[in-house]
C-alpha cells in the first residue's frame, strides 16, 4: 500500500480471517482488495486493541467524508469507522472546522522509516515507499503474475507494473532453463 492508503484504513477495511485489506479511495479514487501477511496478524490485532481502548474512552466521533457524515450523523461513533491508526489528541476538522479524531501523521511513519534504516545500518536510501516496491519485487521474484500485481498495487496501467520488471534482469543468472530443469529430473 502506499502511506496514505495505509493512514486512511479503518477498521472494516481489515478482515484478518481472509487475510484482505480493502484499500479505499486509493490512488485515482480507486477501490481495490489487496493482501495482508499472516505474520503481523497479532501486531496488527495488539493495534487494534489500543485502537479500542481510545475509541472506548472518547466521545469525540472520528472524521468521514463530508457525504457519508450528512448520510449517517452516527457513524464516526461507530468502531467499524474508527481509523486503525489513530492520532493520540483530536483535532479541527479543516472540512466542517467541528472536533473530530484523525489518523496519525505521515511524517511520524517517516521519521519511524529513517529511524529503522538508520539502525539497521542499511547504506542505501529507503524510505516507506520503499516498502511497496520490495513488496511487489518480491512478489514478482516469487512468480505471481504481472496482472495480478498489479491489481494488488492498484495500478490502472500494466505499464507501470512492469518497471519491476527491471529486477527480473539482475537475477537471470540464477534462472535455468526449463529444458535443464526436465534433463536433472530425467537422470
Amino acid at each position: 500500500m502506499r502511506l496514505s492508503e495505509a493512514l486512511h484504513l479503518r477498521v472494516q477495511d481489515i478482515n484478518l480471517e481472509n487475510t484482505t485489506i480493502i484499500v479505499r479511495s486509493g490512488k485515482g479514487n480507486k477501490d481495490r482488495i489487496t493482501i495482508l501477511s499472516s505474520v503481523i496478524i497479532s501486531d496488527l490485532q495488539n493495534q487494534l486493541e489500543q485502537s479500542r481502548e481510545r475509541f472506548e474512552h472518547s466521545v469525540i466521533p472520528v472524521s468521514l467524508p463530508t457525504a457519508l457524515e450528512r448520510k449517517y450523523p452516527n457513524a464516526g461513533l461507530e468502531w467499524g469507522w474508527q481509523y486503525i491508526f489513530p492520532a493520540q489528541n483530536a483535532s479541527v476538522d479543516t472540512a466542517t472546522g467541528e472536533i473530530r479524531r484523525h489518523h496519525i501523521h505521515r511524517s511520524g511513519i517517516q521519521k519511524a522509516m529513517r529511524e529503522a534504516v538508520r539502525r539497521s545500518g542499511i547504506s542505501r536510501h529507503a524510505g516507506v515507499h520503499t516498502l511497496r516496491h520490495c513488496f511487489a519485487t518480491h512478489l514478482l521474484l516469487s512468480g505471481v503474475d504481472l496482472c495480478e500485481i498489479q491489481e494488488l498495487l492498484g495500478h490502472e496501467k500494466l505499464d507501470t507494473t512492469r518497471i519491476y520488471l527491471h529486477v527480473m534482469k539482475e537475477f537471470r543468472q540464477s534462472v535455468k532453463s526449463p529444458l535443464d530443469i526436465l534433463n536433472n529430473s530425467i537422470l
